[in-house]
């Protein structure tokens, strides 16, 4: 983990930590799942593509349309819109805790997949370390809630595709901008998701809190957050990479108990605590190391 690749974990983290509040929000306020996808990843390719395109960067795409298009369906066009509507059906904190489960799931596809992402000594003891924090923060409240179960399913469903993205991101793309990347991928995105998008519009006109919402959601959790991952999958790898979703529940933990007024109990303090711990030893165990030129 070097230095840039910590910058970037730390941003992707508070990034990706703050989605769930705004999709709750947005939502619970009568916006329909899909269209609060779709209009979010309009808005967020526009600013990427729109920067892409003034740093020369488009032209670079060229010959990589299906693997772009491929990372666009895994990572976006599927997981946007069902974490949207589990939303509908559980709490922000319990999507993004549920989401924590994404190394895993990309620990198993490695034994497939790729052998330079499998996990061994301190970093699959941080993983399950990691896994237990979300087991605890679990507890038994979804056991016997049929429709939390479906919020579940739906996330869990996403968590599949956000460790098959960054995985494909790292073996077919991340030789590319993340910007010119991640904005075409989200103008994919967009085409896939814009029939839907007409046929579920709002029933009313949202509200300005929810149009906030949806802006939050385009610009800083998806355009900028894309950009970063993008960095950190580069820097770090996917399995690494990903450890940001044993830190994005602390971030929608705290922004529930705020905003939302959501209680966790206190097996989800204990929870936190194995996800920070885990997290600690999944990226290595250790602090990035100084460069000498910035130590003289």
């Amino acid at each position: 983990m070097t230095p840039r690749a910590w910058s970037a974990f730390a941003a992707a983290s508070l990034l990706w930590g703050i989605p769930y509040l705004f999709i709750k929000i947005a939502v619970d306020d009568g916006v329909p799942p899909v269209f609060l996808s779709w209009a979010r990843v309009a808005l967020g390719g526009a600013v990427l593509l729109a920067v892409s395109w003034r740093a020369g960067l488009l032209p670079t795409l060229r010959g990589h349309g299906r693997w772009i298009a491929s990372f666009a369906v895994l990572e976006l066009a599927i997981p946007f819109p069902l974490i949207a509507a589990s939303e509908q059906h559980i709490s922000s904190s319990l999507a993004a805790i549920l989401i924590a489960g994404v190394p895993l799931i990309v620990a198993l596809l490695a034994l497939r997949f790729d052998h330079s992402e499998r996990v061994t000594g301190s970093r699959l003891a941080g993983v399950l370390v990691g896994l237990a924090g979300v087991v605890v923060l679990m507890g038994i409240d979804v056991a016997g809630e049929p429709d939390e179960l479906l919020g579940a399913g739906m996330v869990l469903l996403s968590a599949v595709g956000y460790a098959a993205g960054p995985m494909l991101l790292k073996r077919k793309l991340s030789h590319l901008d993340s910007r010119a990347v991640m904005g075409a991928a989200l103008l994919v995105t967009t085409l896939l998701l814009t029939p839907a998008a007409l046929l579920w519009p709002p029933e009313t006109t949202p509200p300005a809190e929810a149009w906030a919402a949806i802006a939050v959601l385009g610009l800083l959790c998806t355009a900028a957050a894309l950009a970063v991952f993008g960095v950190l999958v580069a820097e770090a790898g996917p399995g690494r990479a990903l450890i940001i979703t044993y830190v994005n529940p602390v971030v929608a933990v705290a922004l529930g108990v705020v905003v939302l007024g959501e209680r966790p109990g206190p097996g989800a303090v204990a929870g936190l605590l194995l996800i920070v711990a885990g997290s600690y030893l999944a990226t290595g165990g250790r602090v990035p190391a100084r460069r000498a030129a910035a130590q003289r």
